[in-house]
């Protein structure tokens, strides 16, 4: 038996939530064997016009699973993450992550504004954090 296949997102959010309809019906739509890859829960925020962390909690409520970080974190099989630690070229890379930490961690609106900053994939950023020790944290959609 899948562990995962057990788990229940929904018990971290109030038991008296229900999902937003609009989202849910989405989201159902999207998934995928009760998943939906993190690119495809991004879609869903853009088309429509609402925050990653109300998409997160209709995944949640949901019970749907987050595959795929775009930062390559969690949600890929048969590995768990695919991202591998590696320093930055760029020392100013380095210095982006620093300063942008909250709480000796970089949220994961950062890294994607790093990301985009830089013009690199999120992947980079994640494999330079990977290299200096340092965690991204909190997930825009409520993961981690």
């Amino acid at each position: 038996m899948n562990p995962l296949k057990d788990k229940r997102f929904a018990e971290k959010n109030n038991p008296s939530d229900t999902p937003e309809a609009a989202i849910y019906d989405a989201l159902r739509s999207r998934a995928k064997n009760e998943e939906i890859p993190c690119a495809v829960a991004f879609e869903a925020v853009k088309d429509l016009n609402v925050t990653p962390a109300d998409v997160g909690k209709t995944m949640d409520l949901a019970n749907l699973r987050l595959v795929k970080c775009q930062l390559g974190l969690f949600g890929y099989t048969p590995e768990k993450k695919i991202v591998s630690a590696r320093m930055p070229e760029n020392p100013d890379l380095s210095e982006a992550i620093r300063a942008a930490l909250a709480e000796q961690r970089l949220p994961c609106a950062s890294a994607w504004d790093i990301a985009d900053r830089f013009g690199i994939r999120k992947m980079v950023v994640s494999a330079a954090c990977e290299a200096l020790g340092i965690k991204i944290k909190p997930c825009q959609l409520g993961a981690f």
